[in-house]
């Protein structure tokens, strides 16, 4: 299954969050006067104990969260808002008549057919029985494998993860990287722990397996003995994988491979073989982050009967084409995939998903249409601004650093000057002029605009990298580092309220979109940011003792997080969230530092009773007002590198000064640290 390579992004790790922004005296919004919600505080708490609850707390007591929603808050709201001006795009060119192949045609039938669900319905699982059909005449594991690296719509199954991207140690040539993969559940703990909400997720995963097969015809006890023995092999792969926290290790996860080699290793899986069955039989090098699964995975599918094989390959079918269907298998994913494992309650509206995955299919198609009606040129200026004012803090800090050798500084000053700001929308548009589109065939769409994709990633491989290309779709609100290119992307969807407005103070502004760009300039020299060089490539350009004097650093983070704890004592992991961690931190810091600069930072006039420098912290703070159900977080606890909302407003703000000195904060509290314990890094 193609999967994207880990690059450093702001927000919430499954929230695909569509916005838009839209000139004021153009649309039907009124203007926006008032940009901090005083209302939403809590003045009880003390903001040298909490923060967080301080600048939020009102707003934490009265809100519910919405049924259809995992979490709300700022970026919920924003999501929410923004959806409608999405849907407006939508309907309009799905009522135009475009031209055939047409941007207009291809985006609007695409939602129709989303949208009919009366046909959808009447189809049931019609659209998946050849596929059905294909892997019933299956009689071995080589088959399976032959099977899923000739599949078009999802090269690899899911047994076999891989992305097409840069050489971390040559980042000007793509290569093809695989990757761990194989598992069902959020990750390889889900398999083994013997809590109760883990247990019963497991056991809510075997009821959902078998409903599965029962809706295919397959009888209840057949499909239960089917469900049990997909866990089993399952939980036998899960032993075979690195936890997320190692995931990040650059180094430890670049392994390459002549295939050649790895047939030798792994003649089971016959690498060579198997990427001729993907028509990539002239590809002689290849990139394995996670060697270990690939080695277990050539072990158990020659001792696994074919017949799991098979029925795995059913479920992963059904499962990953389950919102394609009809209305049953729709909500059985929905019952599983999101009020199982995330606690959401209901279904969002049918357009909402739709939106979604026209987003997903045709993304800078839909972009185009996006960026024509809800971006102003003038945004985009507005941002290279900012980006240019705190690059230009950036370089102070690094020279004036008092722990790294000037060599050291010297390349990394290089580094800063050269990296990308990528601002808006790619100055050149994807081409989906091969997909066809009807607007009867809904699940063909769909899987006409995978294929697609495939093809267009394989096309790349052992080629130069495009550096222009993007890995968001302009309508995302969110942001991110992609350290192989040395770049700092922020798509359109950011460049707005509460992250942005161009009607308010700089406190605001800079608590919120400028620390924004600080946390992506940051992961650049985050933990693993810092071991790409200015051109991209994974070296080691530290000396020795400043390499030693970073890590000393950054352990102080990773026993701050460990310390943070949610639900039932349920501990953050300071190794998982530290790239996250640091990027917060390093964001708060340049942002207040460009503040600074600013004649609303250098003053003292008051605005909503607050000084410059308490408006800064307070809007920062209400960027991250967030409230999330229970499951939500157990999930994020264990896989997402973000911390929790709460912990990052106050995990930053416990190591900076600024903070103290504009709200008077003491020894005693519990937000306090003496100097000397506090982590400063970049």
């Amino acid at each position: 299954m193609l999967r994207t390579r880990q690059i450093m992004g702001f927000g919430l790790s499954v929230l695909c969050l569509i916005a838009c922004q839209k000139k004021n005296e153009e649309s039907e919004v009124p203007r926006r006067t008032s940009f901090f919600d005083r209302a939403g505080m809590d003045t009880t708490v003390n903001p040298g104990d909490d923060f967080f609850t301080y600048a939020n707390g009102g707003w934490l007591k009265k809100t519910t969260i919405p049924g259809d929603q995992t979490g709300w808050g700022s970026f919920y709201q924003l999501y929410e808002e923004n959806q409608l001006k999405t849907r407006s795009i939508l309907e309009e060119a799905a009522a135009a008549n475009a031209k055939t192949g047409s941007v207009e045609q291809q985006v609007g039938d695409l939602y129709a057919s989303g949208m009919d669900t009366v046909t959808i319905d009447k189809l049931g699982y019609e659209p998946v029985k050849a596929e059905l059909a294909r892997i019933a005449a299956l009689t071995d594991y080589k088959g399976v494998l032959t099977y899923i690296a000739t599949d078009k719509t999802n090269r690899g199954g899911e047994f076999i993860g891989l992305y097409v991207g840069a050489d971390d140690r040559q980042s000007s040539i793509n290569r093809i990287n695989f990757g761990q993969s194989g598992l069902s559940l959020p990750e390889k703990d889900y398999y083994t722990k013997s809590d109760e909400p883990t247990k019963k997720i497991r056991s809510a995963f075997v009821a959902y397996v078998a409903k599965l097969f029962t809706m295919v015809g397959v009888d209840s006890l057949s499909a239960k003995t089917k469900a049990d023995a997909i866990l089993e092999f399952e939980t036998t792969l899960a032993r075979s994988h690195k936890s997320p926290a190692d995931l990040r290790d650059p180094i430890a996860n670049y392994n390459k491979f002549a295939v050649a080699d790895l047939t030798k290793q792994m003649p089971n899986l016959d690498w060579r073989t198997l990427l001729t069955g993907m028509s990539l039989e002239k590809i002689d090098t290849v990139l394995v982050a996670q060697p270990a699964y690939y080695r277990a995975l050539d072990q158990l599918l020659p001792t696994t009967p074919v017949s799991v094989l098979k029925d795995r390959l059913v479920f992963d079918l059904l499962n990953n084409n389950a919102s394609l269907l009809s209305k049953p298998f729709e909500r059985a994913s929905f019952e599983f995939n999101s009020k199982t494992l995330y606690g959401q309650p209901q279904q969002p509206e049918r357009w909402k998903r739709i939106a979604s995955r026209v987003d997903q299919s045709l993304g800078e198609a839909l972009g185009q249409l996006w960026v024509k009606k809800y971006f102003p040129a003038e945004a985009k200026e507005r941002m290279l601004t900012l980006v240019d004012n705190l690059q230009k803090v950036y370089r102070e800090r690094i020279e004036k650093l008092d722990w790294m050798a000037p060599e050291t500084k010297k390349v990394a000053l290089v580094k800063l000057d050269k990296f990308v700001k990528k601002i808006g929308y790619p100055d050149k548009w994807k081409d989906y002029s091969d997909v066809e589109i009807k607007r009867d065939d809904y699940f063909g769409n769909v899987t006409r605009a995978r294929a697609h994709y495939y093809t267009e990633e394989f096309a790349k491989i052992n080629k130069p990298v495009d550096k222009a290309e993007w890995s968001m779709t302009p309508p995302t609100v969110n942001a991110y580092a992609n350290p192989t290119n040395n770049e700092i992307v922020f798509p359109a969807g950011i460049l707005q309220f509460p992250f942005f407005d161009k009607d308010a103070d700089n406190a605001i502004n800079y608590g919120g979109i400028a620390m924004v760009i600080g946390h992506e300039m940051t992961h650049l020299f985050d933990d693993q940011g810092r071991q790409y060089d200015a051109n991209g490539n994974l070296r080691d350009w530290w000396t020795k003792q400043d390499a030693e004097r970073f890590s000393a650093k950054t352990q102080t983070v990773v026993n701050q997080y460990n310390g943070y704890s949610i639900l039932d004592n349920l501990h953050l992991n300071g190794r998982l969230t530290l790239g996250e961690n640091l990027a917060d931190l390093g964001g708060i810091t340049l942002a207040y530092q460009a503040f600074k600069l600013t004649k609303q930072g250098q003053g003292t006039e008051k605005i909503d009773g607050f000084t410059p420098d308490q408006r800064f912290f307070l809007g920062f703070a209400q960027v991250w007002r967030i409230k999330i159900r229970p499951e939500t977080e157990r999930v994020y606890v264990s896989t997402d590198p973000h911390s929790p909302a709460k912990f990052r407003v106050n995990g930053p703000l416990t190591n900076f000064a600024p903070f103290y000195q504009a709200f008077a904060v003491k020894p005693g509290q519990k937000l306090y640290k003496p100097e000397v314990d506090q982590a400063k890094v970049w």
